[in-house]
């Protein structure tokens, strides 16, 4: 039994404006975060919630991790732009080439998503949101398959991608170089341990697998901080 990824957290400067813009792109229905904040359940197979904790902290550099939204056709394409522009998107200049299919915006927030163009084969099956596209090395590819026991679905050229075997989107890490850490990142994973184990030894085999804990200043509380190998926090979530 391994931890499931139970959320995808955006630390928020204003939490419930930008759950309110992505349940308008999604059409995820917002509930109270019994945890912090808010969260919205997804109405897709996608398999985890997206959390929204209220920080302090400004952001000041390219998220390492992003979704990527899939299209149906160059209409469908069109009609998500305008949908996430009229919610409250723009867009934005990543150093993305003219010719790029894709488009990219950035939320209320300022974190970065991209709009794929229809065609695109790898995300053909993944649904709405085909993927969470990282920067990583193939290192952290590895250890997040043996964490979530998410099987390999790409390996080459040190780009890997995970999949969960019942499907919804994969999780794709781009190969060096990294782009540089500064400070905490605002997108990271709440995990949830094994229903019925021992959530001390989940942390432990997570620490096995090459995962640190780290001192957030908060305490532990309901849950343990720690980051993976190239150093992107994460929290396993405790009982209460």
């Amino acid at each position: 039994m391994t931890s499931q990824l139970f959320a995808v957290c955006f630390d928020a400067s204003r939490p419930l404006r930008l759950a309110q813009f992505w349940s308008g792109l999604l059409g995820w229905e917002m509930v109270d975060d019994p945890h912090d904040g808010v969260m919205l359940l997804p109405g897709d197979d996608t398999g985890f919630r997206i959390r929204f904790p209220p920080t302090r902290e400004q952001k000041v550099s390219q998220n390492r991790m992003h979704f990527d939204l899939t299209s149906t056709s160059l209409e469908d394409q069109q009609r998500t732009v305008a949908r996430a522009l009229d919610l409250g998107a723009r867009h934005i200049d990543i150093g993305q080439d003219p010719e790029d299919g894709h488009v990219v915006l950035a939320d209320p927030d300022g974190n970065e998503f991209c709009v794929i163009e229809p065609g695109n084969t790898f995300l053909s099956d993944c649904g709405f949101i085909g993927a969470l596209a990282c920067d990583g090395s193939q290192e952290v590819g590895y250890f997040w398959s043996k964490a979530l026991g998410w099987p390999l679905v790409w390996d080459q050229d040190q780009e890997t991608a995970i999949r969960s075997p019942h499907g919804g989107p994969k999780i794709t890490w781009g190969g060096p170089p990294l782009m540089p850490k500064t400070g905490k990142n605002r997108l990271h994973f709440d995990l949830a341990p094994p229903v019925h184990g021992d959530w001390q030894a989940e942390v432990e085999r997570l620490l096995s697998l090459g995962a640190t804990r780290i001192d957030t200043g908060q305490g532990e509380g309901s849950r343990v901080a720690m980051a993976d190998p190239d150093g992107n926090e994460f929290c396993v979530l405790t009982p209460r």
